[in-house]
């Protein structure tokens, strides 16, 4: 009985020894696994029309009658209204903004003082989705010279709202193009690609495609995946 006591202690034993050394090779393995990585950047672009644009006209008008002046330039705004919905634009889409007055006798460094006092200036500005209506009329704007309307032009804005309905599947592009050039390093290394260790949430950006063409926009998303490589 004793003996069948030793067999059995020592065959017990025998088995811990090959299941603590199976799970040391199995920790060492993981370890060494752990420091194998491949940091790697995904990109995904689109090249897509502005839907929305902002375009805003400035009149301007000069005098010493204030209440004149007002009455005018009003008027200015008015005829400029009446070009815009005749081209089309609606009219909800057009604000006239109130004028804003420059008392030029407040400028005393003036060494001599001007022939008028007030500068009046107001401005129209369209905000629209329709952007090639807008395009087409910022084409014609020439015709309101012909209609005595001396003016001015801020900064046209083209912008795209519609960004968030193409992050997910931009999102997944991104992943994509990540996964294949890890997949090439892992190919060159002489390693399999393993799983994902980390990834971010993406960089995003919306930029004008070029000093020429602001209407149409430039779409990315770059991401940065970290995979475990195994051979």
């Amino acid at each position: 009985m004793k003996d069948n006591k030793s067999i059995i202690a020592a065959a017990l034993v025998a088995a811990s020894i090959i299941v603590l050394g199976l799970c040391l090779k199995s920790g060492i393995d993981n370890f060494v696994d752990k420091d194998r990585r491949v940091e790697v950047k995904g990109l995904s672009e689109r090249e897509v029309e502005a839907n929305k644009v902002t375009w805003p006209i400035i009149v301007r008008a000069t005098g010493n009658d204030l209440a004149q002046l007002y009455t005018q330039i009003r008027a200015m705004q008015q005829t400029v209204k009446e070009f815009l919905t005749a081209g089309g634009i609606l009219e909800d889409d057009i604000s006239l903004c109130a004028p804003d007055v420059n008392d030029l006798d407040d400028d005393y460094w003036r060494d001599k003082k001007p022939d008028y006092r007030y500068i009046v200036t107001a401005s129209v500005i369209v905000v629209s989705t329709d952007v090639a209506k807008v395009n087409d009329m910022i084409d014609q704007k020439g015709e309101l010279l012909n209609r005595g309307i001396a003016f001015s032009e801020g900064r046209t804005e083209y912008t795209y709202t519609s960004f968030q309905e193409m992050k997910p599947q931009m999102m997944e592009e991104a992943i994509a193009n990540a996964e294949n050039t890890a997949k090439q390093f892992a190919k060159n290394s002489h390693s399999t690609l393993n799983k994902i260790v980390r990834a971010d949430q993406g960089y995003f950006s919306i930029d004008d495609r070029d000093d020429y063409t602001p209407h149409v926009k430039k779409l990315r998303v770059v991401t940065t995946v970290v995979y475990s490589l195994k051979d």
